[in-house]
């Protein structure tokens, strides 16, 4: 009958592959109340009252506490520290850790946590060391290229952080054993170890087997069932990349 492969085991929610999320201190997002005209036409102050450890996350978060009496937990900019006074709304100046909206933040400033849609609290550049660049100002939005390179329409009243995410080269530092990725991915809800398919027998895996005529092919489509949705989900071209030099030599006619 064979064994239900990882995909259908991790979407029966066990607790295997649950994240232990009764650890963690708080989503990041910016004030609930913060796409109101309040916060758009003037600048609230507030303070960085603690410096805090999410587990699972690669930045550290801020408990930010403003002068309205709201209060919320973002992700840290490099160069933030506790007690720095902090400023969110159209008139907050561009400095380092201040909230802004992207219509008001000039061109070529680096900014992370950056919302998607007004008031979503943020979702994009989140990761430690992850930023943006706002490019320009159109009347369609605020041009910004990603992390990615890619560049991206935002509306003007979505809200962005001035800086880069703390915990820049996180990766760098190696895990040097396992335990330490064990618990890494157990706080981000991931299995480990992975094991590859290949290394599988047929009865498990649609990859398994040492015999090349048993095992499938690496490509599947968007609408595959779990037990067959693995691999090269949608690829665009599974086979070699570049032609070689003599059938780019055919095909020019040469």
């Amino acid at each position: 009958m064979g064994k239900r492969i990882r995909v259908q085991r991790r979407g029966r929610g066990a607790p295997t592959f649950r994240a232990s999320t009764n650890k963690r201190v708080a989503p990041s997002r910016y004030p609930l109340s913060a796409t109101t005209k309040e916060y758009l036409e003037k600048a609230v102050n507030g303070v960085v009252e603690d410096l805090v450890h999410d587990p699972g996350r690669g930045a550290p978060l801020a408990l930010i506490k403003f002068e309205n009496g709201k209060t919320c937990y973002t992700v840290v900019p490099e160069g933030i520290c506790s007690g720095q006074q902090i400023q969110i709304g159209g008139k907050a100046s561009v400095e380092i850790g201040n909230i802004l909206p992207l219509g008001k933040i000039p061109e070529g400033t680096m900014v992370c946590n950056i919302e998607l849609q007004p008031g979503d609290g943020g979702k994009i550049a989140r990761s430690s060391g992850a930023y943006a660049t706002v490019v320009g100002h159109t009347p369609q939005g605020t041009i910004i290229k990603l992390p990615s390179k890619k560049k991206k329409y935002i509306a003007d009243n979505c809200k962005a952080t001035i800086g880069v995410v703390s915990g820049a080269g996180r990766t760098d530092k190696p895990m040097l054993k396992a335990g330490s990725m064990f618990h890494l991915m157990k706080a981000k809800g991931h299995k480990y170890p992975r094991t590859r398919g290949r290394a599988m027998g047929a009865y498990v895996h649609p990859y398994g087997s040492s015999k090349r005529s048993a095992r499938r092919g690496t490509t599947t489509s968007h609408g595959a069932p779990p037990g067959q949705k693995v691999g090269l989900i949608a690829a665009r071209g599974a086979g070699r990349k570049g032609k070689s030099a003599r059938s780019a030599a055919i095909a020019e006619g040469l």
